[in-house]
């Protein structure tokens, strides 16, 4: 079993950046978090884009299309911001032949209390289990990209 992790920013891999209070995109946090529990398979952590999902681009979806296309792994995870990964989802649904789950985290896995570890880990064993298609890993749940909404002010996603 091969596991490619792609990451591109968002709130999972922001660290503290400055005096004003500010977050800043910092290195992949899932390396560290993947180097701390040692899972048993084969792994590696693309660190494709350092963008909060909000400033991502339709030439960045188009980058992560094909990078997921062009991976040799049949299983992937997608560590993305929050606010605009249903939108990526949606880009790579027609991708075939690949078990794809994105996940992310609604605060930074620098957070002491943060949900990034819980939901890399659930991704990563979903990508190993779930059928070929394009997933949402969060809160404890798996979504179809086309049946989920972000809800701010419960910190969760929801069926739509």
């Amino acid at each position: 079993m091969h596991l490619q992790i792609i990451t591109t920013g968002g709130t999972f891999d922001k660290v503290y950046f400055d005096a004003l209070s500010e977050f800043s995109i910092g290195d992949p946090a899932a390396e560290a978090i993947l180097h701390n529990i040692n899972p048993n398979l084969s792994w590696e952590v693309t660190s494709l884009l350092r963008k909060d999902s909000l400033e991502l681009t339709d030439a960045d979806r188009e980058l992560i299309y094909q990078t997921v296309t062009n991976s040799p792994a049949e299983h992937l995870v997608i560590t993305h911001g929050t606010d605009t990964m249903t939108q990526t989802a949606q880009q790579l649904k027609d991708i075939s032949g690949k078990t794809v789950v994105i996940t992310g985290a609604m605060l930074p896995a620098l957070c002491k209390q943060t949900d990034a570890e819980f939901n890399l880990g659930g991704a990563v064993a979903l990508a190993q289990t779930l059928p070929h298609g394009v997933y949402l890993f969060m809160n404890g749940r798996v979504y179809d990209p086309d049946k989920v909404t972000k809800n701010r002010a419960a910190m969760q996603f929801q069926d739509a």
